[in-house]
């Protein structure tokens, strides 16, 4: 019996992409073998017609499989609560946008078919602003130095995961899941394939300086308790520093009793210096208080408002006397 994928994309406001990324999968799972396969595209309550879209597909295509969230639950929850619907021996993350080339699939197949449980595709060089792109590799780093598993520099879960370790991230039970820390932290054996990342061709990025932000520290806090341990090292630092000037004045102060003068400048540099500290601290360790509040929550990943071909299991031919759908102009 052949092997079956599922492949996962997710969508905000792609009616301009869907149907072109829905072909291009179509295309290299059948360039990749016999393999019985699902593609399920999760819409975060898109506000253009990307599920009517969506719902034309699927009615020609029992292999594709739609969900309709209630409402707008972010491009790191929507993700993961699809991956837990996934039933293939082997599940793909693809983007909407195409800046995530399907061509790729067939080599990572070829590479989970020689033995490899994670397949992660790496970017090496994108098409996207220069600034961003090294700004991206300069985290990635950070976390990695932060970190105390090995994590994949410029890796934003674009690869192809078995059947194993979908389960083991599932057991993983996060209401806010950090995914790529999770592959990381799970350490299965894994294959890099380098690839150029292509510009967005139609649409706009959905990914704000919000998301961005918000992607980035859950990634620290996720992985690392290196900046809460540096509060504590800094507090330490600042109370010697802080007794040793407090003593050198004083030294002072005895030797050149009637010439020195202390001054207001230095006491007021010092109390904003400390503030400042002070604040950073918090705001640290607000970041981490913030995700033990989303932990003990325990609020569902999403709420579904649809779902569409479930009922049918990978592989299902496509229904009685209906063309396959073809890519818009």
């Amino acid at each position: 019996m052949p092997k079956t994928l599922t492949v996962l994309t997710p969508c905000y406001n792609e009616e301009a992409n869907v149907r072109d990324v829905y072909l291009q999968v179509r295309a290299a799972i059948a360039a990749a073998g016999n393999y019985q396969y699902e593609h399920i595209f999760i819409d975060n309550a898109s506000t253009d017609n990307t599920l009517g879209e969506l719902k034309a597909i699927a009615a020609k295509d029992r292999n594709v499989k739609v969900i309709r969230n209630t409402r707008n639950f972010g491009h790191i929850r929507s993700p993961q609560h699809a991956l837990y619907q996934a039933s293939g021996d082997a599940v793909i993350g693809i983007v909407a946008d195409l800046q995530d080339p399907p061509e790729m699939i067939v080599d990572m197949i070829h590479k989970w078919e020689e033995g490899y449980p994670v397949v992660i595709c790496v970017k090496k060089a994108s098409e996207e602003s220069g600034l961003m792109f090294w700004i991206r590799k300069q985290y990635y780093r950070l976390v990695n130095r932060l970190s105390g598993v090995e994590t994949y520099e410029n890796y934003t879960g674009f690869g192809l995961y078995d059947r194993k370790v979908v389960e083991v991230i599932k057991s993983f039970d996060d209401p806010y899941p950090y995914f790529r820390g999770m592959i990381a932290e799970a350490g299965f054996r894994h294959f890099d394939i380098a690839y150029h990342q292509p510009a967005r061709k139609r649409g706009i990025t959905k990914n704000d300086f919000y998301s961005l932000y918000d992607m980035a520290m859950l990634g620290i806090t996720n992985l690392s308790k290196v900046p809460l341990r540096l509060v504590t090292f800094s507090g330490f630092v600042g109370a010697l520093v802080s007794v040793l000037v407090s003593l050198a004045y004083l030294i002072y102060k005895l030797v050149f009793w009637s010439h020195f003068s202390l001054g207001i400048a230095p006491l007021v540099i010092g109390v904003f210096f400390f503030m400042s500290m002070q604040m950073l601290f918090m705001g640290i360790l607000g970041e981490y208080i913030g995700t033990i509040h989303t932990l003990v929550q325990k609020r569902p990943l999403v709420v579904e408002q649809e779902r569409i071909n479930f009922e049918y299991g990978p592989g299902e031919p496509l229904r009685d006397n209906e063309a396959q759908p073809t890519a818009t102009s």
